[in-house]
């Protein structure tokens, strides 16, 4: 059973809707179709899920917001042959042909650090981790999954969905991103595990009022900034923390969130090669058994206890005259200022440094970026200080909540951000 919205929806409702949709659709048993779905309405997109699932094809989640044309050009992409958007009637593509191949499910990757590209993962592969999943984070059995993030995700639909209907729980899906309805559903709900971005969870920890805290929560996709992790850690009893990629799927889960780059401990059906200290990190490096190596380009490294400690992105490190510098640390100083909400540093090219630190920051007031340099020379070290910081509304992030320093460094390049009143210090 799954509750959408407030209804309730049971086995033999989907088990129906699955069947109409295969007939309709003419699936069958072993299908060998891939077949893309963007639906706004979430209860027709899981059916068409469970339909597609159990008929052994493919399948390429569109998050619901995408328009026709984007999501025409995803489908062509991930190779799809037929399209099915907001309705019944597919759209018929011009796909590569292809040796028949056992069913996948099928993601683009986040494109953070490149064009975003097709990853392939087999249902026995899907199955392997949630069953990896189920029996390694027992903390939520007592629990009720509350899934605040798009369905079309693999973090709501494997570690939300899927994980929660092996563990026979019922799920509480919430399509709005009304942070106050938000609320009333949680307060509704007995023992809610909330599964939301972090941008999500630092807003509703905001919200709260005093001696109110969220049951538990679940944080993923992005690092929270040590700010945000100070308070959402203070707002809730328990709050969790997984870590993956796009290739993988879920890598490490931490059942007790200390520290915001805790990411957790490896689930047993992957091995994870990274650094062996803070001072010496290296790529994350994971691996299936018979599985070939997947480079997550993460810098980490493994505590004595099994913990994985994620650094930074490799693709993110900004060299300053041959001095490394982690954009979480600039970021970190610059949002334990007061008034600043939000903040993303990355790369811009310098031609006696090689690269330099800029700045896009957003704030409850006009904050000069004057003052922030002035805060962040009491911070920061010499080479880590923005050469650029511009104020803006909103930091750009995507629909996953997580933000792309390589799309924010060529909007910045392109001259998009135009400066607010707090102006511009070079």
């Amino acid at each position: 059973m799954i509750r959408i919205d407030g209804r309730l929806y049971d086995r033999p409702y989907f088990d129906d809707a699955s069947n109409r949709i295969a007939e309709q659709i003419g699936l069958h048993e072993n299908s060998t179709g891939r077949y893309a779905v963007c639906f706004g309405d979430t209860t027709e997109w899981l059916s068409f899920f469970f339909a597609i699932r159990k008929a052994g094809a493919s399948v390429l989640p569109i998050h619901p917001g995408t328009p026709y044309a984007a999501a025409r050009k995803l489908a062509l992409t991930a190779n799809c042959d037929r399209l099915f958007h907001n309705g019944m009637t597919a759209e018929v593509l011009d796909a590569r042909e292809e040796p028949p191949s056992p069913g996948r499910l099928l993601h683009m990757s986040s494109g953070t650090t490149g064009a975003a590209k097709c990853i392939a993962r087999s249902w026995e592969e899907i199955d392997r981790e949630v069953e990896s999943y189920v029996r390694t984070f027992r903390e939520p059995e007592g629990m009720t999954p509350v899934i605040a993030c798009p369905t079309t995700h693999s973090y709501g639909l494997i570690c939300g969905i899927l994980v929660a209907l092996k563990r026979d729980q019922v799920p509480v899906i919430v399509e709005t991103a009304n942070p106050k309805y938000l609320l009333k559903v949680l307060r509704e709900t007995d023992r809610p595990l909330l599964y939301s971005s972090p941008a999500i969870l630092h807003t509703l920890s905001r919200l709260l009022p005093e001696g109110e805290r969220l049951y538990a929560a679940m944080t993923s996709g992005t690092l929270l900034p040590d700010p945000w992790f100070t308070q959402i850690r203070a707002k809730s009893e328990h709050l969790f923390q997984q870590y993956g990629c796009s290739e993988s799927g879920c890598i490490a889960i931490n059942p007790d969130v200390r520290a915001a780059g805790d990411m957790g401990f490896v689930l047993p059906h992957l091995t994870a090669a990274a650094g062996t200290g803070a001072e010496d990190a290296g790529e994350i490096v994971v691996q299936s058994e018979g599985g070939a190596p997947i480079h997550t380009r993460d810098l980490g490294y493994r505590r004595e206890d099994g913990m994985l400690v994620f650094v930074s992105r490799m693709d993110d490190m900004i060299n300053v005259s041959g001095l490394n510098v982690y954009p979480k640390d600039v970021e970190d100083a610059v949002m334990a200022m007061p008034a600043v909400t939000d903040a993303v540093a990355f790369r811009k090219s310098d031609r006696f440094a090689g690269e330099r630190v800029a700045l896009l920051y957003s704030a409850s007031r006009p904050v000069p970026a004057q003052d922030i340099r002035e805060w962040c020379s009491r911070h920061l070290a010499s080479h880590q200080l923005p050469m650029e910081m511009i104020q803006v509304a909103e930091i750009p992030r995507q629909a996953n909540g997580k933000i792309s320093r390589r799309e924010v460094a060529a909007r910045h390049a392109a001259g998009e951000f135009n400066t607010t009143a707090a102006g511009v210090a070079s």
